[in-house]
């Protein structure tokens, strides 16, 4: 939360040219907007508001329904009231929409309504029960010796921070990073789920969160989020910015893939750069979406990863941006109901793009500037006295 200040932001440069006005009025008081969500807008304000197709993002809202209506009143009778949609068209959801929300901006850096849209998808790999030469790279369930450590209560910036340990002796120690799990002789040997056939799949797979294992007998089960190691996530597009092997213009999942395949020799050594390491657990609803943090299937398109601390889990989103490659607008209602340890700040969003090429094609390159809003229930009894005309 940013703080009331008082400053005169004057470089030498300038204080020759500036310093006679500023003394003649002084230096004002500022008062910077806090970051996050803000001060309520109007409808007028979303671009794009008028044009979406709103039906299409009733999945998402009633997924999270039975959810959110056993803990927040506001969003019982919001979901009661919802049950009227079922067969309700593009405009009588968005009428539904501005009846029960008030549209709030969200404020990210610089006092500005813009930051980094970027997006996920559920991959495909091969993969079987049992170790070969082929399928040689495991994917981890929650080791047994991994302490999850409860100290908010105590440590109030610890609040929200993955704080995961093993026991050695008498004393709890970071759990172990990537390079240790991913040595030849693993820590967490005995505590597979599968094995694929990829390691750099497998490592992908760490950053979506789930996936798809189609496996050797021709089944196919899912595997899905179940918990994390406790450090913090370092994209690995970043460290081959820092070298000079990519530019940031260059940087997507594909020219990441080109570089491990090309550099196998380096290949392991970069992906230990980022010490963050997911466990899985499997699912067998592959009819649904994977499930998200919200614990609900994620849609297409329709649900976003967020930074929970700032946006609350479950709340409708109007997101404002680009598609990659064109300047055609990606303008949509969606729903709050995942996160992940790449996704802090006010205004960023991770967009699930869902299963197949398009999807993966979207994830893989979706690194936009772009504008979030917070929709937020409208208070019981109240009325919108905005002048938004």
């Amino acid at each position: 939360m940013l703080t009331r200040t008082t400053r005169c932001l004057l470089s030498p440069r300038t204080l020759a040219t500036s310093c006679i006005a500023l003394l003649l009025h002084g230096c004002s008081s500022v008062t910077p907007q806090p970051l996050g969500v803000n001060n309520a807008t109007c409808w007028n304000k979303l671009n794009g508001w008028q044009q979406d197709s709103f039906s299409e993002a009733l999945p998402a809202l009633f997924s999270q329904c039975p959810r959110l209506s056993k803990k927040l009143p506001e969003w019982k009778n919001i979901c009661n009231a919802a049950k009227s949609l079922t067969l309700a068209s593009d405009v009588e959801v968005r009428r539904f929409i501005e009846e029960n929300f008030i549209p709030h901006t969200i404020i990210g850096t610089a006092g500005k309504n813009e930051g980094l849209i970027t997006g996920y998808y559920e991959p495909t790999l091969n993969g079987s029960l049992k170790p070969d030469d082929q399928y040689s790279y495991p994917l981890y369930q929650t080791p047994k010796d991994m302490l999850t450590v409860k100290l908010d209560s105590r440590f109030k910036e610890l609040k929200g921070k993955r704080v995961r340990g093993r026991v050695t002796g008498n004393t709890v120690i970071p759990y172990y990073s990537r390079a240790e799990i991913d040595k030849p002789e693993s820590p967490l040997k005995g505590q597979e789920l599968l094995w694929v056939d990829d390691p750099d799949a497998a490592f992908f797979l760490h950053i979506q969160g789930s996936g798809r294992i189609q496996l050797t007998d021709g089944s196919m089960v899912g595997v899905g989020y179940a918990n994390q190691n406790g450090h913090p996530y370092v994209a690995i597009g970043k460290k081959l910015i820092e070298t000079g092997a990519l530019t940031r213009e260059e940087v997507s999942l594909d020219t990441i893939r080109q570089w491990l395949d090309t550099n196998p020799s380096k290949a392991q050594a970069l992906k230990n750069q980022n010490p963050s390491y997911v466990f899985f657990t499997m699912r067998h609803d592959l009819e649904f979406g994977p499930r998200g943090s919200l614990n609900v299937p994620l849609t297409p398109e329709r649900s976003v990863a967020v930074d929970r601390k700032i946006i609350p889990l479950g709340t409708p989103l109007w997101v404002t941006t680009t598609l990659p490659g064109t300047n055609k607008p990606y303008q949509r209602l969606v729903f709050a109901q995942d996160t992940g340890g790449a996704i802090n700040g006010p205004v960023r969003a991770d967009v699930f793009f869902g299963r197949g090429k398009r999807a993966e094609k979207l994830a893989g390159e979706m690194k936009q500037k772009g504008s979030i809003y917070a929709l937020l229930p409208k208070p019981a009894n109240s009325q919108n006295q905005m002048n938004c005309q």
